[in-house]
């Protein structure tokens, strides 16, 4: 059986709308009836009809003004005219005012469901894609500011600048943490495609199994949990663009379904016979070679050049000269400082992890940091141990110690304190300006015992 359809009928003919009743109640629709075009709109104001079947020719209002005040006062119900009176004036007139479909009776009651349905599937997706748009607008952030100085940055901004007016696919590589969905977001702000939201889904987030429903979108029962229909992201970012995350992780068995929406536009939702035309421009990401996945048989040689149409390489972190210097500041905020060894720990460290991982480290340093000021014991053994180059302050000759040993010299003068203070940790945190538990901490992480 089709989904239940909450249906309005507002017609003055008795018997034509009593039939009309009947015939969808045994269908398994739930439906009302009125003869008056003020009782329809009375009755709209305390119920959501999914569809409204009006007459056009109604006592006391005319067909233009109540289709006027249902779309105003039912902006997400689907208005349906069907009437005696088909002029051509009148279905342009109905059509400009945002009825769904405009239909001269009689009219098959089978051609009528299949209308209702089909209007009740817009409703749903012109309802789901508002709640994504007041979604995005109520979460939205100051455009993020790609930061940074050095060349490689300066050639990515560059190429940005070129590929963003376009509407060509994009293949943006690099390592995890490198900001991917940054130059993501940054290209579609440079697009004629900007005034609509970007639209994301990350392949490796997800099960398998979901990728295509999210992507494509279902049908109510086409499969276990499948309890109603869902576009997919496909058609919310219609006119918009798509920008795919971890590309390479998207099942083979998906793969010719995306080659042909790249192809022509067309797609056909989970457990649908139906063509749908989407017009959407694609940003892929990975962190993956995607010539040796090709190579492997992992990623359809047909799909990689569809998408690689333009290709943007981001430069990991470490290859970024006096750049992260730069995020460290932007990221510390104003209510925290570092002292000189944590900078210079930060600036040598190499970040394998690159830009998310420095975001996380200055974060948890925040935490764990007394008075504001992050000093080297804040930061995480991880990279403390890494050999830094050596550094020379700009108005002394004297060499500075490198990471690596200023642990060891920060350990010694922790266990000296401790020893001077005969084991008492209330004396030994006041004596190093300290707050008690962050004594604790640090004792731990240098393996001191009382």
């Amino acid at each position: 059986m089709a989904e239940t359809i909450d249906i309005l009928f507002v017609d003055d003919e008795v018997e034509f709308s009593e039939g009309c009743i009947r015939w969808f109640e045994k269908k398994g629709h739930r439906v009302a009836q009125t003869g008056s075009g003020q009782d329809g709109i009375d009755r709209c104001s305390k119920h959501d009809f999914d569809v409204v079947i009006l007459d056009w020719n109604l006592p006391g209002l005319s067909g233009i003004e109540l289709v006027q005040r249902m779309r105003e006062s039912n902006p997400d119900t689907e208005v349906i005219v069907l009437t005696g009176d088909g002029t051509i004036n009148n279905a342009v007139e109905s059509m400009r005012l945002g009825v769904f479909d405009f239909q001269t009776k009689p009219f098959p009651m089978g051609d009528l469901e299949r209308r209702c349905l089909a209007a009740v599937d817009r409703r749903r997706l012109r309802k789901e894609n508002t709640q994504l748009r007041e979604v995005i607008s109520r979460s939205k952030k100051p455009a993020a500011q790609m930061i940074g100085t050095s060349e490689p940055m300066n050639r990515l901004s560059r190429l940005i600048d070129r590929v963003a007016p376009t509407d060509k696919s994009v293949l943006i590589q690099g390592e995890s943490g490198t900001g991917k969905e940054l130059v993501a977001q940054a290209i579609h702000a440079g697009s004629p495609r900007a005034d609509r939201p970007l639209v994301t889904i990350n392949c490796g987030a997800l099960p398998e199994n979901l990728v295509e429903s999210e992507l494509f979108g279902h049908e109510k029962g086409s499969f276990t949990g499948a309890t109603e229909m869902k576009p997919g992201l496909f058609e919310v970012a219609d006119g918009s663009t798509l920008f795919i995350d971890e590309i390479g992780e998207l099942p083979l068995t998906l793969q010719p379904k995306l080659l042909r929406v790249l192809e022509d536009g067309s797609l056909r939702r989970i457990g649908s016979h139906k063509e749908r035309q989407v017009d959407v421009r694609i940003v892929a990401a990975t962190n993956r070679d995607m010539k040796t996945e090709v190579d492997e048989d992992r990623f359809r040689e047909d799909l990689y050049y569809r998408i690689n149409v333009m290709a943007l390489d981001l430069p990991p972190l470490r290859e970024r000269d006096g750049d992260i210097e730069l995020l460290v500041n932007h990221f510390l905020g104003k209510d925290h400082e570092l002292d000189e060894d944590a900078r210079q720990a930060l600036i040598a460290y190499s970040w394998p992890g690159n830009i998310r991982q420095l975001i996380n480290t200055l974060e948890r340093a925040k935490i764990l940091a007394n008075d504001g000021v992050i000093t080297i014991s804040d930061l995480s053994e991880e990279f403390l141990h890494e050999n830094a180059q050596d550094h020379v302050g700009p108005s002394s000759t004297t060499q500075l110690p490198k990471v690596g040993s200023l642990i060891a010299l920060e350990r010694e003068h922790i266990a000296e304190v401790l020893r001077r203070e005969n084991g008492n940790k209330s004396r030994a945190a006041r004596a190093l300006g300290v707050e008690r538990r962050k004594l604790y901490r640090m004792l731990a992480k240098h393996g001191i015992e009382s």
